[in-house]
């Protein structure tokens, strides 16, 4: 399994925007094949960040992802709203219990 965490800090006055992409993105993603979760949560400690946590089966899942015009449209969308450069972190995970 893939893990993918990230983090965008959103504009102030654009997190309900920001919100609904993303919201849009996640439901989108569950329905692709490979995908065994994938979701995004406002951040109690930082208002105008936004934390996503997903789970891939494989890499091929995630690359095939990426590529989708409606991933590449979420990013186009969500680079406008941000006030920092996205954190993305791929990690490769095995169950051990």
């Amino acid at each position: 399994m893939i893990i993918i965490t990230g983090d965008l800090l959103i504009k102030d006055g654009h997190m309900p925007q920001a919100i609904q992409a993303s919201q849009k993105h996640v439901a989108h993603s569950r329905t692709e094949p490979g995908c065994i979760s994938h979701a995004v949560y406002q951040d109690p400690e930082n208002a105008l960040r936004l934390f996503f946590y997903e789970q891939w089966a494989d890499q091929a899942a995630i690359d095939a992802h990426f590529a989708l015009p409606s991933s590449q449209a979420f990013v186009a969308e969500v680079r406008a709203l941000v006030s920092a450069p996205a954190n993305l972190h791929i990690f490769s995970a095995e169950q051990i219990k």
